[in-house]
């Protein structure tokens, strides 16, 4: 924790006003982007899968952007859509 804190602090005076900024923007530099971009692909592909295999493909991919593997939960947990009611067909 002393690494991470002593990476995220270097270069920045406490004292300053744009102190919490400089830490912050140094702490998102530290962060992995590209394998956090290729897993939320993944995520959102296998939630589109299990939405379109549940009727309900929009929401899948939705569920699984925002939520990512818990998204994929709810799109389950949820039930199928009900076809619309039809009148019944008429005689010939």
């Amino acid at each position: 924790m002393d690494e991470l804190l002593a990476r995220a602090t270097r270069g920045v005076d406490p004292d300053a006003p744009g102190a919490f900024w400089h830490i912050f923007f140094n702490l998102l530099n530290m962060l992995p982007w590209a394998a956090m971009f290729w897993w939320s692909l993944l995520f959102v592909a296998v939630g589109a899968l299990l939405g379109w295999w549940r009727g309900r493909l929009f929401e899948g991919i939705a569920w699984a952007w925002v939520l990512g593997p818990i998204g994929w939960i709810v799109v389950l947990l949820r039930t199928r859509p009900k076809p619309p009611l039809r009148p019944p067909p008429l005689p010939r």
